[in-house]
């Protein structure tokens, strides 16, 4: 099964420091038949103005991830880490039994990121933070492995069962990423854009696939995809 979601379609709110898109209902945004896609809670895709951000306030039992697009991302927490992360590196918190941080843009241009909420295998973890610098090249023409499970390999490992990956294909290459039949991936158009089996994805368009292989095609440029894969929700 595959299904596209039109970014025109998604929830939208806009401040004067923050432009938001929201995959799944999110603050203002609420759309009863579209809360979540299996563990996956949030997927906001964000617009941080210069030298504003998000003040501290408390999570708690969440598996956080922020991947940066465009501009300097600084976050700060209870458990005295604090640390700027720029495009193509991933930030981790796992909010656990309960954490204060903040996230902010303290550069000069605008701040675009992706930030990911997953539910956790349990509640009551032990809070943690994590950040990698992933080289660019690493995704280039093919599938890069940021995150997966504690037992799992990935440079960043969280309390559940998903894999997140990335790519930056290069106009008109393809690549395979094979969805089992007992599990499923929501893919978002980062920048570009690509066909997958047969769907036209333009910029910030996402889709939801459960159960099927899929070939991507970068056209009318390069496609930066993100995957996040995880076990089929029944």
């Amino acid at each position: 099964m595959l299904r596209k979601i039109d970014h025109e379609t998604m929830g939208r709110s806009d401040h004067d420091w923050l432009a938001s898109i929201h995959h799944f209902s999110f603050a203002s945004y609420r759309d009863p038949d579209n809360v979540r896609f299996g563990v996956l809670r949030v997927l906001n895709d964000d617009i941080v103005q210069p030298h504003t951000g998000f003040d501290t306030h408390p999570h708690r039992d969440m598996e956080i991830m922020s991947y940066v697009v465009d501009g300097e991302l600084t976050h700060g927490d209870s458990m005295n880490n604090k640390k700027t992360v720029t495009r193509g590196q991933l930030q981790y918190m796992s909010a656990g039994k309960g954490v204060y941080h903040s996230e902010y843009n303290h550069g000069d241009e605008p701040l675009r990121f992706l930030q990911l909420w997953v539910f956790p295998d349990k509640q009551g973890h032990i809070p943690q933070y994590g950040d990698h610098a992933f080289p660019w090249e690493d995704r280039v023409n093919q599938w890069l492995h940021m995150v997966s499970p504690i037992d799992g390999d990935a440079p960043i490992r969280i309390h559940q069962d998903v894999n997140l990956l990335v790519i930056d294909l290069e106009d008109g290459r393809s690549i395979d990423f094979d969805v089992a039949s007992d599990r499923q991936a929501y893919l978002i158009q980062i920048e570009g854009q690509s066909i997958v089996n047969g769907i036209k994805l333009m910029t910030r368009d996402a889709l939801a696939v459960v159960g099927e292989p899929i070939t991507l095609t970068a056209v009318s440029g390069h496609a930066h995809v993100l995957a996040v894969e995880m076990k089929q929700d029944k």
